[in-house]
């Protein structure tokens, strides 16, 4: 069986998309490339073909930009790979070439599948529904199947997202600092300025992530002054784990109305910040928003907090500070839970069970 997952861009933190949306696929496929013939098939500037391990990547060139959208790329020479698939996992309902995946997916006879991981673009779906164009809807939450309303829909499964454990873990030999940690990027739906006005002046706060609003980043800059807030914007794997495994807690603290009064529907679909903090065995704090109680079990893993509430956030984080067995007994829980549910191994094998299930 040769799965073949289509995905707008390739993860890349420079010149991605979607960030988040990008990395999920790529990380999904790397891990089920060690199991069944795996190929991602995305787009870029130029032609490509790579190998990672045992998972194929062919990137194709010069694609057409559907309305100048840069999350929606197409091209037909992807035909070619969907007739040589025998499932084609697309990794965005509202796109072209999602929707040409399914058709002629369809035609062929083969088991087309769809998560949806936020981005979308001009599509046939625009004017008609396409949901039954593929064998089954795959969601990272059960959030996400309840606010695409397929809650009570039998083609659509949870499959979750994973972290890599073996990367992402506890170090016992680095020393626990009394930092905050924020991964993600600087949008004002991520809540980032309720963060820095909730941490207290002698405690250290780490921002990491690419500012995407300058407005944004600006009100952000001006909230640290005479704070301990750092911003990393160019951060590898290495130095993000490194600050993971020495941080006192992880925080996503997004939020459906942001400060300048805009409203966000679906802040989050998953939380992959909050599953790597607590694989590296930190304790979490997270918004009662969208899928993240999904993830953090409040007053176990970590805490769950009313969104837009600095007071309420300042709160967990000073218990964590003057608590820090309890919190190290909350992160070993978090590791657990992680361990347990969100690794990528059984990411792939709820897929696998998918496509194998839905496929009639």
């Amino acid at each position: 069986m040769l799965v073949t997952h289509l995905v707008p861009a390739l993860f890349d933190a420079h010149t991605g998309i979607l960030g988040g949306a990008e990395r999920y696929a790529l990380e999904l496929a790397r891990h089920m490339a060690d199991v069944v013939p795996t190929r991602l098939l995305t787009f870029g500037p130029v032609d490509r073909l790579e190998q990672r391990g045992h998972l194929t990547i062919r990137v194709v060139g010069r694609p057409w930009y559907v309305r100048g959208q840069r999350t929606n790329p197409f091209s037909f020479r992807i035909t070619d790979d969907i007739k040589t698939a025998h499932v084609i996992h697309c990794h965005q309902r509202y796109v072209l070439a999602s929707s040409f995946a399914a058709v002629l997916g369809r035609l062929l006879r083969k088991r087309v599948f769809v998560s949806d991981l936020g981005g979308r673009g001009w599509d046939i779906s625009s004017y008609c529904s396409t949901d039954r164009w593929f064998h089954g809807h795959l969601h990272i939450s059960e959030y996400s199947r309840k606010v695409f309303g397929q809650d009570r829909c039998s083609r659509a499964r949870v499959i979750y997202g994973g972290v890599d454990a073996n990367r992402f873990r506890p170090e016992p030999s680095l020393a626990k600092e009394d930092c905050v940690l924020f991964v993600g990027r600087l949008l004002p739906h991520k809540g980032v300025d309720y963060l820095i006005e909730a941490v207290p002046p002698d405690m250290r706060l780490e921002v990491i992530g690419q500012p995407y609003d300058q407005n944004y980043y600006g009100l952000l800059k001006q909230l640290a002054e005479n704070k301990q807030v750092v911003f990393w914007h160019d951060c590898d794997d290495t130095e993000l784990i490194r600050s993971y495994q020495k941080a006192m807690c992880i925080v996503l603290p997004s939020v459906y109305k942001s400060v300048d009064g805009r409203e966000t529907q679906i802040p989050e679909l998953l939380g992959q910040t909050l599953l790597e903090g607590m694989a590296c065995g930190l304790p979490a704090i997270c918004t009662n928003v969208a899928s993240m109680p999904e993830i953090v079990v409040d007053g176990v893993t970590g805490f769950v907090v009313p969104p837009n509430d600095p007071a309420a956030l300042r709160e967990k984080l000073i218990w964590l500070r003057d608590h820090p067995q309890e919190a190290l007994k909350m992160g070993e829980a978090g590791r657990q839970r992680v361990l347990e549910r969100f690794t990528w191994p059984a990411v792939v094998q709820r897929c696998l069970a998918a496509y194998r299930e839905l496929a009639s």
